[in-house]
């Protein structure tokens, strides 16, 4: 078995992803076999991972930060990195995918019996994915500090305690408060949890380190532990794959370009990392246009990301007068881009007669393709090769979608995807729906589509931009923090 290190934090979005998949392309850096894990994580940016011993078409779903630390790893991603996911539909429920696969629905509370049955799965997957490993590098979810949650975690020190995995403590100092954080993790915690913790690490520091040197004093004086080091905030993390929609809501917009386009921050968004290949762009501004303010009336596209809860949130939508925002956009010439759970929505009608997505059964679309959805029991979860039809350029994504989708303008397909056509276009071609994520990863489609919109493409090479983020985040650890330290602690 291979040996392992895990990052806990104080806290939710204290930049574990980020420093598992920068410490995962470092060990890579260092000639090791390294694999992340994460137990459970919760999030509807899911990705489309191998699984292993299943020969047929298709694949399974994993939290895209654990895709994104495989990428950091130079391994393809499989469904047992991240062998439990939550994916919320309601604020209370959300569907439990276990191994890649859909499990059932839980509400939380029942989620909380669930878990015990769940460790099996989380510690067979834990074993597989140490199989021809020398590192594995596993990422906690939330706090260790919900004591309230310990008798049936499976995230956090329930994990580390039974795979007998050594734990650092990652602290944010951003959000203020770190001090008490770290040391009142230490006070709370019981005494078997509190000896897996080998020391600690503070993220996103800003100024001058030398500064906090009495702050690591008095926590290795409230707990005993060791300072792995002092991480700032990493310029290049911007440049990766958002997993959580938190970070949405602290994106301003910058300064004026040449393309500005409008994302509107749906309640159960999902894989809005879609819309990262687009940021990139030097001509493009990107705005998420939060609940309660109007689409910008200056936006040259708007593209209404996936979605968990396709008619919750299109009653949302409605509510907040995007609609209207929407159908004036159009009268200006704008443009309009659904994906996935957004494609769904720009047409006539959703039906959900089974209530796969809620108790509402029918919602009225928003009117921009002459198609109409009903949502079917069996999901769709493949990684896909396409081909623009529009630009009759090629095209890598995925797909994760429920529902079926009929009617007139499916006659004008936006792709054909593994041989058979895909989406829809309206007759002015100025609204395209697709079932396919990540096509704007596809640089030359890219480029052809800003073309089509007026704006001229940076020539990006987004996937090779990705890697050098890595390298440049992994560069960071390394000057910052003492890895040789914590890759040494790992057993």
């Amino acid at each position: 078995m291979a040996k392992a290190i895990m990052l806990q934090g104080t806290g939710s979005d204290v930049g574990k992803t980020v420093l598992v998949a920068g410490l995962c392309r470092a060990a890579k850096k260092r000639g090791l076999k390294v694999r992340p894990f994460k137990p459970q994580n919760m999030s509807n940016n899911a990705a489309v991972a191998d699984i292993p011993g299943d020969n047929r078409a298709g694949g399974g779903e994993i939290g895209r930060a654990q895709w994104l630390q495989a990428i950091a790893c130079g391994v393809p991603p499989s469904v047992h990195m991240n062998p439990v996911l939550l994916k919320p539909q309601t604020d209370v429920g959300a569907q439990v995918i276990v191994q890649g696969k859909v499990f059932g629905e839980a509400r939380a509370r029942d989620y909380q019996a669930l878990k015990g049955r769940l460790m099996d799965a989380v510690l067979d997957s834990w074993a597989k994915v140490g199989e021809g490993a020398d590192l594995v590098i596993v990422e906690g979810a939330g706090s260790p500090a919900e004591i309230n949650l310990r008798s049936r975690d499976i995230a956090n020190m329930g994990f580390a305690t039974r795979a007998d995995v050594p734990v650092v403590l990652v602290g944010d100092i951003d959000r203020g408060g770190v001090i008490a954080s770290v040391a009142g993790t230490h006070l709370i915690l019981p005494e078997e949890d509190r000896r897996m913790i080998v020391g600690y690490l503070i993220n996103k520091f800003r100024g001058d380190v030398s500064l906090f040197d009495d702050g690591i004093k008095a926590i290795e004086g409230f707990t005993g532990w060791r300072c792995f080091g002092v991480v700032p905030w990493l310029k290049a993390a911007a440049r990766l794959p958002s997993e959580d929609s938190v970070v949405l809501e602290r994106l301003a917009s910058g300064e004026a370009r040449a393309l500005k386009v409008a994302v509107p921050m749906l309640g159960r968004i999902a894989n809005f990392d879609d819309l990262d290949p687009l940021k990139a762009e030097p001509q493009v501004e990107v705005v998420f246009v939060p609940p309660g303010k109007p689409l910008p009336q200056d936006a040259g596209l708007v593209v209404i990301p996936g979605s968990k809860s396709t008619i919750g949130d299109l009653l949302k939508f409605r509510e907040n007068g995007w609609d209207r925002d929407l159908l004036a956009h159009r009268r200006r010439g704008g443009h309009v881009v659904g994906i996935c759970g957004g494609f769904q929505m720009l047409g006539r009608i959703v039906r959900d007669p089974d209530g796969i997505e809620g108790s509402v059964t029918e919602a009225e679309g928003l009117g921009l393709l002459d198609i109409e959805t009903v949502m079917e029991p069996e999901k769709t979860v493949r990684n896909v090769s396409a081909r623009s039809v529009p630009f009759d350029l090629p095209l890598e994504g995925y797909e994760i979608h429920l529902g079926r989708t009929t009617g007139p303008d499916m006659l004008r397909p936006s792709a054909i995807i593994n041989g058979v056509e895909d989406g829809a276009v309206s007759a002015d071609g100025k609204v395209v729906g697709t079932y396919m994520h990540g096509l704007f990863g596809a640089d030359a489609f890219r480029g052809r589509f800003l073309e089509s919109l007026g704006v001229k493409g940076g020539g990006i090479d987004y996937r090779a931009e990705v890697e050098r983020a890595l390298d440049e985040v992994a560069a960071e650890l390394e000057t910052h923090l003492d890895c040789d330290a914590i890759f040494a602690l790992a057993r």
